[in-house]
């Protein structure tokens, strides 16, 4: 379990679990979210819930981890800009530190 700053000042903060950013990871829902300033903003984290709308919309099979990732994380009572650029580093790190997969070479 990881916790991200949600406000500048401190006074908010948000539990991020392993299995949230797995299933960032296998949505692959960062990537090409942020424009090319960099720059977080309150249309970032829209555009990233419309995106997880529409992937929930086409499941024909279950979503529970699409679900559980909009109820603990993208619709959050304490989820704003800043803390979806603190969500964008802690996947970075996350996904860092991940084991490379390798594949054996079978001669």
């Amino acid at each position: 379990m990881y916790t991200i700053q949600a406000n500048m000042s401190g006074t908010r903060s948000m539990e991020i679990s392993d299995e949230n950013l797995q299933t960032i990871s296998k949505y692959m829902l960062l990537q090409h979210l942020i424009s090319s300033t960099g720059v977080v903003d309150e249309q970032d984290l829209e555009k990233l819930r419309m995106n997880i709308r529409g992937l929930i919309a086409a499941q024909e099979t279950d979503c529970k981890d699409l679900l559980d990732l909009c109820i603990d994380v993208i619709y959050h009572n304490n989820m704003k800009a800043f803390g979806l650029q603190q969500l964008i580093n802690l996947f970075k790190e996350w996904e860092a530190k991940l084991p490379v997969e390798t594949e054996a070479i079978s001669e």
